[in-house]
């Protein structure tokens, strides 16, 4: 994939998340990253932020250089009772 296309849906992510508290965009951003971009795409995009970032969204860039790792919050919607406590939800 190119990186022009890169920096276009990357920018589009930081564009849903514009309107939460920073620190909710910069986590939401790094965990949608891990989520549902492969790590080619990832490792391209954090290249290119390290290269400058020319074109990339502030909230993309300062999410790339985060120290915090992000998870998938795939793996918690997919999580069994004895993962997400006894509050969580058993529906669906």
């Amino acid at each position: 994939m190119n990186t022009e296309k890169l920096i276009r849906m990357a920018n589009q992510i930081a564009g849903f998340f514009r309107s939460y508290p920073e620190d909710k965009a910069l986590a939401g951003i790094r965990d949608h990253l891990v989520a549902f971009w492969t790590p080619g795409m990832r490792n391209a995009i954090e290249a290119y932020a390290r290269q400058g970032g020319d074109g990339l969204d502030p909230l993309v860039a300062k999410a790339l250089r985060a120290e915090q790792p992000a998870e998938s919050p795939i793996r918690k919607e997919v999580a069994g009772p004895e993962e997400v406590g006894h509050l969580g939800s058993d529906a669906g």
